[in-house]
């Protein structure tokens, strides 16, 4: 019994793929309700099960009541069996007393069977759902095991199941029983026989995942993936873009002769796909999206509610190209890009802007050097009329009027949405800000009205009131408000009572500078002193005569200062006294030599040093050239 219950316990187990806690609890809470269903047992009494995993015996405990007497054995039990359990129970306690009914194990195994197979179930349910749930949005491998035209099943990890509609499916796409199948994990919906799993290989993120398995760059995040517009089994555009300087996006999705894409291609069964660089400029952007078709100029228009329409001129042969076959090419660089894409050819748009500019009465004022050409580019498009041919010069002919006007245009439109945008500011700036944080449903409208106003994009009060302010036509425009309703949201408003902005914290004042720091230059004029003493000290050594004849302003305030006097203190950075005792040389050059003996330099007194010897200087006078030399040793220098 012991071998048999073990291995059978473990074969559960590694059939259901569960945690071993979950089986235990699982046949615990079916012995339980086999109890309650043997002996009639009430909910509210506490019952407990206990399951030995290595013999598999089985042992029920219950809570029962302590009396002298047991009448009930469901609910009673005598005080000698309750202190086997409790030593310290009395009379009137309740303790929980085993209470395994005879043969309950082989009762048990014909009640609680089915129940603990539901059980089960439903564990090893919430473990798929717990499972599966961390891999919504990423790609899983199954196996095919029913294929109808409405579904495909796929067997997953787990024992799940996944569904695949064929709404989901790649159109073209055909799969055989045991097929190894990759998909994305969709979502994952609860129904009563547990969770059902949907799996998609027609969703654009099905093509994000195959391109960041495929391109190392991109699950690095050295190129990211902008945008991406999909139509299943036929044309994929993905934008991409490098975030660091020296990568190629479009290369790197590419790969050395496009084997990466190749690859992305195959799996989704000889789909084309474009791969186009992402741009900030939007009409570069618009112009790139509509590849491989080669755009002349384009042009943009956004409204102040957020329509974007861009008009787009290409060349007469690149008309097709640019709208592809049943407008796809057009239609995926739409959704790619955001914009509503209107594609024209060369001559309509130049028949367009001949039109606007013949009816328009300040054309010859606004455009003066484009008034001669008006002829001309009626005479082009005569002949397009015809049929005639048209030489490359007027191509460029009408494109460079083309693009004249519709810049024009374009800038033109471009002030009027700032002037827009100025005024929508302004009014804003008048409203209360706590206004655009307070909710829609707070004003006190009714819930219909609240909900129809909110359904059209006014979520916050402030919303509403500044859509009133700039236009009040736009709200009566919305299905079911009236005048009657625009006067109560008015009246509402009036008595609304905005909460009180809070004062903005007045900036900290700017520390004051130390005084540390303002007396750093009397610090360098004191340490500049000894210095200044000792050059002062040799030149108090020379003889009356032999001192300058002449000093300089600076070198008398240098002089009195070192002296004691009250001459002005000097300033930092203070005269160098290497250049006076150049000047001072320069006087002495033809006159005595120094004194011996000069004092000592340094602001310590030093031992005394034997007397320097006199230096004595000799003159020549050249009487030509009515020039005295002073002769040194070795040379010849000129006074």
């Amino acid at each position: 019994m012991k071998k048999e219950f073990s291995l059978a316990f473990n074969e559960v187990l590694d059939d259901k793929q569960l945690p071993r806690e979950v089986i235990v609890k699982a046949v615990q809470d079916a012995l339980i309700q086999a109890y309650r269903k043997t002996v009639h047992a009430s909910e509210a009494q506490l019952v407990e099960a206990t399951i030995d995993e290595n013999t598999g015996e089985v042992r029920i405990f219950a809570e029962k009541e302590v009396v002298e007497d047991v009448q009930e054995e469901r609910t009673e039990v005598l005080l000698e069996e309750a202190r086997k359990y409790d030593p310290n129970a009395e009379l009137g306690d309740i303790v929980v007393v085993e209470s395994t009914p005879d043969n309950f194990g082989r009762v048990a195994a014909q009640t609680a069977r089915q129940m603990i197979q539901q059980r089960i179930r439903e564990a090893e349910r919430d473990a798929q759902k717990e499972y599966f749930s961390h891999l919504t949005g990423e790609i899983v491998n199954g196996i095919v095991q029913a294929a109808n035209p409405h579904m495909i099943t796929l067997a997953l990890d787990r024992k799940a199941e996944g569904k695949m509609p064929r709404s989901q499916q790649i159109p073209g796409e055909r799969f055989r029983v045991h097929d190894r199948v990759r998909a994305l994990l969709l979502e994952i919906k609860d129904t009563t026989r547990g969770p059902e799993i949907i799996l998609s290989r027609a969703h654009r993120d099905f093509l994000r995942r195959l391109l960041e398995d495929e391109v190392p760059e991109i699950y690095q995040g050295l190129v990211e993936i902008r945008s991406i517009a999909r139509e299943p089994g036929y044309r994929s555009k993905v934008a991409v873009s490098a975030l660091q300087s020296g990568i190629d996006p479009v290369g790197a999705c590419v790969g050395v002769r496009g084997v990466r894409i190749q690859a992305i291609v195959r799996e989704l069964h000889d789909e084309k796909i474009d791969v186009i660089e992402w741009n900030t400029d939007p009409a570069q952007f618009i112009a790139k999206a509509l590849s491989p078709a080669r755009v002349a100029g384009v042009y943009l228009d956004e409204a102040v509610d957020g329509n974007k329409t861009a008009t787009v001129v290409v060349p007469e042969d690149q008309l097709s190209l640019a709208i592809g076959r049943d407008g796809q090419n057009a239609r995926l660089a739409a959704k790619l890009t955001g914009w509503r894409i209107d594609i024209k050819s060369l001559t309509e748009a130049a028949a367009d802007s001949l039109h606007e500019a013949q009816a328009s009465a300040g054309f010859a004022k606004e455009h003066p050097d484009l008034v001669e050409l008006l002829p001309q580019i009626e005479m082009v498009l005569g002949k397009k009329a015809e049929g005639r041919p048209i030489t490359p010069e007027e191509y460029t002919l009408l494109s460079r009027f083309v693009d004249r006007l519709e810049r024009g245009a374009q800038d033109r439109r471009e002030a009027i949405l700032d002037a827009q945008r100025e005024e929508r500011a302004a009014i804003e700036a008048q409203l209360p800000k706590a206004a655009f944080s307070i909710l829609l449903e707070d004003l006190g409208l009714s819930p219909s009205l609240s909900m129809k106003i909110s359904g059209e994009g006014y979520s916050t009060i402030g919303d509403l009131m500044l859509q009133l302010k700039l236009d009040s036509d736009q709200v009566l425009k919305i299905e079911g408000v009236g005048p009657a309703a625009l006067a109560a949201i008015q009246e509402k408003l009036d008595a609304f009572v905005f909460p009180e902005p809070e004062p903005e914290p007045e900036p900290e004042p700017e520390p004051e500078p130390q005084a540390e720091a303002l007396a750093e230059p009397e610090a360098v004029a004191v340490a500049e002193e000894p210095v200044v003493a000792a050059r002062v000290a040799e030149a108090e050594d020379l003889e009356e005569d032999e001192k300058p004849s002449e000093l300089t302003e600076e070198d008398e305030k240098l002089l009195a200062q070192m002296q004691g006097g009250d001459a002005p203190e000097v300033q930092v950075p203070p005269p160098s006294v290497e250049e006076v005792f150049a000047r001072t040389e320069e006087q002495l050059l033809g006159k005595k030599g120094k004194k011996a003996g000069g004092k000592a330099a340094g602001p310590a007194p030093e031992p005394k040093k034997k007397a320097k010897k006199k230096r004595f200087r000799e003159l020549d006078y050249d009487p030509n050239e009515d020039v005295t030399y002073v002769h040194r040793p070795g040379e010849w220098e000129e006074d």
